[in-house]
């Protein structure tokens, strides 16, 4: 009996860890996919066109084309749009003061679970 409670208690440490490894795991992909919102309300904000905003999640969806379809493979596609967002040329042009005041704006987007 003490060998199946030791037995227990290692399975109960192994889902305890990959329980941790998960709630990590989506708390950066929770991270990442807000700036990705935040970046898509600054440009809304700049009033980028329908069309610009396509042509980027088409070159992120296409950069990211990868048959494999998993955990690791959000977060890419998450990562990717976040860079294609940063390199736009409306956030690009934008003068530095702005630059740094939407920066120092607290985060108006709240995602609970």
């Amino acid at each position: 009996e003490l060998q199946q409670k030791v037995e227990e208690t290692e399975m109960l440490k192994m889902e305890l860890q990959m329980l941790e490894t998960e709630r990590v795991r989506l708390s950066l992909v929770e991270e990442k996919l807000v700036d990705v919102l935040q970046l898509l309300q600054q440009l809304r904000d700049l009033n980028i066109s329908k069309r610009a905003l396509g042509k980027i999640l088409l070159s992120t969806l296409e950069s990211c084309r990868d048959p494999q379809h998993g955990k690791a493979h959000l977060f890419e596609v998450l990562d990717t749009l976040y860079h294609e967002l940063t390199a736009c040329e409306l956030l690009q042009s934008q003068p530095p003061e702005k630059a740094q005041s939407r920066q120092s704006l607290s985060n108006p987007l709240v995602i609970s679970c």
